[in-house]
């Protein structure tokens, strides 16, 4: 017996220091990050190498995430390496199980949609951008960043950079505006948001820039439709956002369902690998939309889905969602010499190097762990930074006599589809999150005003009555079956006692995103019914805007006293609105998109171009609308506070500068109020004579800034001559010289102006 325990004693020893040699081995390897991808690279078969270039999804259930049988022989034989809408610690365990039975064991990358927070949700992108403010907007990344890596995911599609200036796009809400410079802020901030300093850290995830590129622009705003512009239009307004997006280190790039010069992005060289790659230097990995290299056939460019995929592949795609084209044909591809091994390598090299970077060939497991979960997803701290990003994201749009804030008295009715729903408030792309832990507003309103005020309550109308709209969206189960005369009767009722009325009123979260255009952006007919009923008793209103893009508001404007613009809010609206609504936060959001006056001004923004027959009323032949302005109803940069802020004393170091230099601005900002407040300060730009020509205003600059009641600052703004740039005709960037004007105020239209020259070299 002593022998044999020594035998086994013996045998352990051996067997722990054989094991700990191969860690030791292994580790050894991962540290020459490069030998160890190309000697694994050198190991695959062709199949095990497309497997790496296959991305699946799970499908949902209603108790999570499941497998699809044959996907998981896929995993287990090499011939699928990445799943998306799998997240869960359990869950991803049990997808790196399978893929630990592969020949070669690489561990699988798991993405999902995480846009506006994981499980803690934060406003709509296009509401966050109204707060101007990135330090919020990498916080906000960051929060879901920790919360998504601590559920089991290492990638997310965020974020979206798609400069976007037509609201009849549903998709504006997932981006930043129609600015590229605030918009090209916000995407660096994201991108540094998720991915942190280092991927090592297992907080970190990547991020993927979308759309690439110029999906922001389709035609008559209809969703998936094609996109035509020039060159300079793309360079100047639509790529900055994706170039700065790069520039901040984004690891991975989704193509664009769009079309770019007659070529489909998936399978245009040139802007894959020419610009994105050659001109850019981006090193990560490039992957389709969902199924967008089957849907070349569709677009005409390709006859079959294996042309689709050989000119995928040799445009610079590496990674195909969902379509299993590339599985499907580049193994003959490869064989007829369609394709070269060589770029299929290139391709398999840059995601292993993310998974490299993830630390998942160290631990296919780190992201795995249900304890770190149960600590970091939905924590007090989340969910107070969610509350005051969705605070700062508010636009007050109009707040006549200053009927804002409320007072804590009297009798307040709360009226409208939006006062008690809580699915609608964590809006569309909100993934992972549970709409039924949202806060709504009835509840916020009640515990703010217990023993205060009488608080009263009629839903007044559904979201609503289009039985066909209702079906589109799937929401029968939302739908109020009493009649629309029956909510409206209760409504009148409920209405005719109060004091004042809290209207609450907008889009579903499925009449805006994806898949969601609208070809009239109003507020429904039904619902606009229930407004106008209501105004007629002559009541005092405020009236709470729910949506995803900006809504045409002629008759609200003309008609309500005071406007609030909530978008979805996310996880804590209820809260977050009710401190703005009784005061206990100043709402100081400015919109990051006009608010044109109907959809027949659509697309409206800012930084048009001037015409040879520019607006004059006077002139029958000048550019302008028979029947209403050309000016939008609320302007980009627009929003208003509970207090008041003056400008002053602009002015310029000098009124002469040179090529490298820098040109630096100083205005003075008051507030003459009585409350503390923050103001963002924006700083446009004028080009009054280019060889191509300019827009009226360019958004240069912006800054928030923080006044305590009746302070007064000097705001200082540092502008390089290299930020007057511009791609000319030729398509080379130039600097010209020329007379400038410079505008800096509260919004594009309310500013106070100067001049300055810029002299050639």
């Amino acid at each position: 017996m002593k022998n044999l325990t020594k035998t086994i004693v013996f045998m352990m020893l051996i067997g722990l220091s054989q094991w700990s040699f191969a860690q030791k081995n292994k580790n050894t390897k991962l540290a020459n990050k490069e030998a160890f991808i190309q000697e694994l690279i050198s190991k695959m078969t062709v199949d095990e190498k497309l497997g790496q270039l296959t991305l699946y999804t799970s499908d949902m259930s209603v108790t999570g995430p499941v497998m699809r049988d044959n996907y998981k022989q896929d995993i287990m034989s090499g011939r699928c390496g990445n799943i998306f809408n799998a997240y869960t610690p359990a869950y991803t365990r049990k997808l790196q199980d399978l893929a630990m039975q592969s020949r070669l064991k690489i561990p699988l990358l798991f993405g999902y949609d995480v846009i506006h927070g994981h499980k803690t949700i934060f406003p709509i992108p296009l509401g966050e951008s109204c707060a101007w403010d990135t330090l919020l907007s990498e916080q906000s990344a960051k929060i879901a960043a920790a919360e998504a890596s601590a559920d089991g995911l290492h990638w997310t599609y965020s974020p979206m950079v798609d400069v976007a200036r037509d609201p009849r796009w549903g998709r504006v809400a997932e981006g930043s505006g129609e600015d590229p410079i605030l918009g090209s802020a916000i995407a660096r901030a994201k991108v540094k948001g998720y991915q942190g300093s280092s991927l090592k850290n297992k907080e970190s995830i990547l991020s993927c820039v979308k759309h690439f590129a110029l999906y922001g622009a389709p035609i008559a705003g209809r969703d998936y439709n094609t996109v035509d512009m020039s060159q300079q239009n793309m360079f100047n307004v639509y790529l900055p956002p994706y170039k700065a997006a790069i520039d901040a280190g984004a690891a991975s790039v989704m193509s664009s369902f769009n079309e770019i010069n007659g070529v489909p992005a998936t399978a245009n060289k040139w802007l894959m690998t020419d610009l994105l790659r050659k001109q850019w230097g981006f090193k990560g990995f490039v992957v389709t939309d969902y199924t967008s290299i089957n849907e070349m056939v569709n677009h005409g460019n390709v006859a079959n889905e294996y042309e689709a995929g050989v000119a995928a592949l040799n445009a610079g795609i590496d990674m195909d969602m969902q379509g299993a084209v590339y599985m499907t044909y580049l193994k003959s591809a490869v064989e007829k010499n369609d394709v070269k091994l060589a770029d299929i390598d290139a391709a398999v090299y840059r995601i292993l190097d993310a998974k490299w970077q993830l630390g998942l060939f160290e631990n296919p497991y780190l992201y795995c762990d249900e304890s770190r979960a149960k600590q970091t997803i939905m924590t007090t701290a989340n969910l107070e930074a969610a509350e005051q990003t969705a605070i700062a994201s508010m636009v007050l749009l109009k707040n006549e006599n200053n009927l804002l804030p409320l007072k804590t008295s009297g009798k307040i009715a709360l009226i409208g589809p939006f006062v008690k729903n809580k699915r609608d408030l964590i809006g569309n792309w909100s993934g992972a999150g549970n709409w039924t832990q949202a806060k709504n507003l009835w509840d916020a309103v009640q515990s703010r005003t217990a023993g205060k005020a009488t608080i009263s309550y009629a839903m007044g109308a559904n979201v609503t009555d289009d039985t066909l709209l209702i079906q589109k969206m799937h929401i029968q189960e939302f739908i109020d079956k009493r009649s629309a005369e029956t909510l409206l009767n209760e409504a009148i009722a409920v209405a005719s006692e109060a004091d004042i009325i809290v209207m609450a009123l907008g889009e579903s979260e499925g009449m805006s995103g994806e898949a969601a255009s609208r070809s009239d952006i109003g507020i429904p007919s039904n619902q606009m019914q229930l407004l106008k009923t209501i105004h007629a008793l002559g009541k005092p209103i405020v009236l709470l805007l729910s949506n995803g893009r900006p809504l045409t508001l002629s008759w609200e404007n003309d008609h309500i006293p005071a406007i609030l613009e909530t978008w979805f809010l996310g996880t804590q609206s209820g809260p977050a609105i009710c401190k703005v609504l009784f005061g206990d936060a100043n709402p100081s959001g400015k919109l990051t998109m006009s608010f044109p006056r109907n959809v027949g001004q659509v697309p409206i923004y800012y930084a048009a171009k001037h015409t040879g027959r520019p607006f004059d009323n006077s002139q029958k032949y000048t550019s302008k609308y028979l029947d209403i302005e050309n000016t939008p109803l609320y302007p980009f940069g627009y929003g208003l506070s509970y207090t008041q802020f003056i400008y002053s004393n602009l002015k310029l170091n000098k009124s002469q500068y040179k090529e490298k230099d820098t040109i630096e601005a100083c205005i003075e900002v008051q507030n003459t109020g009585e409350r503390d407040g923050y103001e963002i300060i924006q700083l446009y730009v004028q080009d009054l004579v280019g060889s191509s020509t300019r827009p009226v205003k360019e958004l240069k600059k912006f800054a928030k800034l923080h006044l305590k009641a009746g302070q007064r600052k000097q705001i200082y703004f540092k502008l390089a001559t290299d930020e007057l740039c511009f791609y000319n005709a030729n398509m080379e960037r130039v600097l010209e010289p020329g007379t400038f004007k410079l505008f800096v105020g509260k919004n594009v239209v309310d500013v106070m102006e100067t001049t300055f020259d810029l002299s050639a070299k």
